[in-house]
């Protein structure tokens, strides 16, 4: 059978057409140019967060809307996990063009940026009211152009954070039930001063030996937002959460000033269309996930305290006050005036 078939096609004119039509029809689909565009920019976004995280989940929000929005014309990618490198390494990776955009938050006052320590400033927000109208006002206005003025980096949209509360094997309601608690607090010297103040003994530690230094009662408690007390399982090692709220921060999605004034003023226009979409979507991602790990810890058997916030703001404020210089404290007391 297979010889009576090759005799066929050679000696027969009539079958080969449509089979070099077939090869020629597919040789130039082959070649002919895809109609997906080139982009003409590309932007590199890093952040810390992982893949499941709205952070990284907003960033690819974002990059859909700038895409869709630009026809093409810019690409965004999104590397998540700290893959563009530490958050000081991309900070400077935005000044000499090995990234574009990132978040970032309080780690801005490296850069000689004094009033970025207002984002994350013990006992300065009450709610997420009075942080949005912070935040998104005229006062957060006057933060964002401070980062861009002293080092460059343009503001783009900024993320609500979880609050930070106190957890402890004891309860605690008053700044005076604080009294000899070794309590590990991140390497700030504002949050060590604020803590000292209120009656503790904190104790600088990596966040990554807490969980030990709990199960050892080398420490008594620590304070972060509900998501990294689930995520560090501290949970199995502490029993009581305190609903200070002490700290209710934001972070900052950062670009690239350079890059930003490098884009022609329709491209500007698309950035700050999609940022603003990211935004309001992560908003709403982090609404559910903090009421998920709220959830998530009340079945794990912790305990919610409320506590006397006025008091703990009151005993805070002095240690505040001393940490900050005159612009600071201006910049202070104008949010605290906020309704």
């Amino acid at each position: 059978m297979s010889g009576k078939f090759n005799n066929d096609v050679t000696m027969n004119p009539k079958r080969l057409i449509p089979l070099l039509l077939l090869f020629l029809v597919a040789s130039f689909w082959s070649c002919a140019p895809s109609d997906e565009k080139k982009p003409e920019y590309v932007l590199r976004f890093g952040h810390l967060a992982n893949n499941q995280h709205g952070w990284h989940l907003a960033s690819l929000k974002f990059a859909e809307e700038v895409k869709k929005r630009s026809n093409g014309r810019i690409e965004v990618k999104v590397y998540p996990n700290e893959q563009l490198g530490k958050e000081m390494d991309v900070l400077t990776g935005l000044l000499v063009g090995s990234a574009d955009i990132m978040i970032t938050g309080e780690s801005l006052q490296s850069w000689s940026l004094p009033k970025a320590i207002l984002c994350a400033t013990p006992f300065a927000i009450r709610d997420s009211d009075h942080l949005k109208k912070v935040a998104g006002g005229p006062l957060g206005k006057e933060i964002e152009q401070h980062i861009l003025d002293g080092a460059g980096f343009r503001p783009i949209a900024w993320f609500e954070r979880g609050a930070r509360n106190l957890t402890s094997n004891r309860i605690i309601r008053h700044p005076d039930d604080l009294q000899g608690m070794i309590l590990r607090v991140p390497p700030v010297s504002l949050y060590v001063d604020t803590w000292s103040a209120l009656g503790a003994k904190p104790t600088p530690m990596a966040f990554s030996e807490v969980f030990t230094a709990l199960q050892q009662s080398t420490i008594h408690g620590q304070e972060n937002p509900f998501a990294l007390i689930k995520d560090a399982g501290l949970y199995e090692v502490q029993k009581y959460c305190m609903l200070t709220s002490h700290v209710k921060s934001w972070a900052y999605v950062v670009m690239s000033g350079k890059k930003y004034d490098s884009l022609p003023k329709d491209l500007q226009k698309v950035i700050d269309e999609s940022a603003a979409i990211m935004q309001e979507y992560e908003h709403e991602l982090f609404l559910v996930q903090e009421k998920k790990d709220y959830d998530f810890l009340v079945e794990k058997g912790m305990e919610f305290i409320e506590v006397d916030n006025e008091a703990f703001q009151t005993a805070a404020k002095e240690a505040v006050l001393q940490s900050f210089n005159e612009e600071q404290t201006d910049l202070l007391n104008r949010i605290l005036q906020v309704k």
